[in-house]
């Protein structure tokens, strides 16, 4: 691509970007960087409903690619709440990680493959689009999770599932964290292959939502809520499972009230409810963002733990996430931004998660926000050859500089 040759050149940084969706500084430029914007990158290229493999250039935003898949009958193995507005090059660049992990999995697995513009202008193209092929090593996945550090990615081959014939949406009451993860496992057995989103929303995110964007909720009292989403082929077999298994949670004690929905209007609302307790924290104050991997078991403990610690210099605490990928979204609300809260947030959170070896960036990648704390997850070893890959692909460092990786010692 000649603006790479150009910059290269002339050793000029080159921002990329995307839907401008991102939470860690990502997309945003530090100093005097060259704006790639993706956005006139929009086109479907091609899409076989055979095999279900979608070709699309990286500007395509991913509700766009979702409608246009759902009038073939298939769908998108990735949903986000910011869909509206995010890139699917974005997406693969962060490994955006969703919420239909769970039944889908992770984009490493369902991208097939890329076309990416490396420092020099040179094109690699890696789209082959094959489910299996072992021949070499499998670059594609430098650049996914890569923020655009090693190459622009341009054009995306991705593997789409057919559309599910039958989905049902349930929306429960929990007494407690305890009955949450008891629920889960209850429905992952008694659920198996139809279960696609297991989601939990403590009680303070959803009384944001009510209170800030007017939502309606038809399950009240609960200190937790969970949505279960059940995807199938064949309705009645999925609701008669789904019924066992609400039988088994309600008797048992594990859920307090709930509602189930079939209609897609409905399905919407109710999903609504979870997608937008981002929207709603912007509507409390400045908020302090976290989006952590967790043992399933000590999910909410970091909740418990930072609210105790902040007590009232904080204005709300919140956590919700995918429980099925150990995700949690720890959220933090205060009338306006101070830095001696900061300080008593980080490192605070990334030293409490580092002692379960975990991960201080679930899905939302490092950026410019987080990238001194990578230390935190990953070994000084493998920062150090993720240095050396950078040195490589990138030797003048104007691929998104000042992301992701603390400065090079080499």
């Amino acid at each position: 691509m000649f603006l790479f040759r150009y910059c290269s050149e002339r050793n000029l940084a080159v921002n990329p970007q995307g839907g401008n969706t991102g939470l860690v500084g990502g997309s945003v430029p530090v100093f005097d960087e060259i704006i790639l914007s993706m956005a006139l990158m929009n086109q479907i290229i091609s899409f076989n409903s055979v095999s279900g493999i979608l070709i699309c250039q990286a500007g395509c935003i991913l509700e766009n690619l979702s409608q246009y898949l759902e009038s073939m009958d298939f769908t998108m193995p990735l949903d986000l709440g910011a869909k509206g507005s995010c890139h699917i090059g974005g997406n693969v660049a962060t490994n955006a990680g969703g919420l239909r992990v769970l039944r889908y999995g992770s984009l490493r697995g369902t991208v097939l493959g890329l076309e990416v513009v490396l420092a020099d202008g040179s094109i690699l193209n890696c789209l082959a689009s094959l489910q299996k092929d072992n021949t070499g090593y499998d670059l594609k996945q430098l650049f996914i999770g890569s923020e655009g550090t090693l190459g622009v990615i341009t054009t995306v081959s991705i593997l789409c599932p057919q559309k599910p014939k039958a989905v049902n949406l349930a929306f429960l009451g929990c007494p407690g964290f305890s009955q949450v993860l008891e629920t889960f496992t209850t429905c992952r057995g008694m659920l198996g292959e139809i279960l696609s989103a297991y989601e939990f929303m403590d009680d303070k995110s959803m009384k944001l939502v009510e209170s800030h964007l007017k939502l309606s909720n038809p399950v009240t009292g609960s200190p937790f809520y969970v949505l279960i989403e059940t995807s199938g082929s064949n309705s009645a077999h999925d609701e008669e499972k789904l019924n066992h298994f609400l039988e088994q949670a309600m008797t048992s004690g594990l859920v307090m009230d709930g509602t189930v929905v079939t209609e897609d209007k409905r399905i919407k609302a109710l999903w609504a409810l979870r997608e937008r307790i981002t929207e709603a924290l912007t509507h409390d104050g400045y908020v302090y963002k976290y989006d952590i991997s967790l043992p399933v078991k000590r999910l909410y403990d970091l909740v418990t733990d930072t609210r105790e610690r902040l007590g009232r210099s904080a204005k709300n605490v919140v956590g919700y996430g995918h429980l099925g990928d150990g995700n949690l979204h720890l959220n933090i609300t205060a009338e306006s931004y101070s830095h001696s809260l900061l300080e008593a947030i980080e490192p605070f959170v990334y030293e409490w998660t580092a002692q379960y070896q975990v991960s201080i960036s679930a899905e939302h990648g490092l950026g410019f926000k987080k990238k001194h704390y990578i230390h935190y997850s990953k070994p000084r070893e493998a920062v150090h050859l993720m240095q050396k890959f950078k040195a490589m692909l990138d030797p003048k460092g104007i691929l998104n500089p000042y992301k992701t990786l603390p400065a090079s010692s080499l």
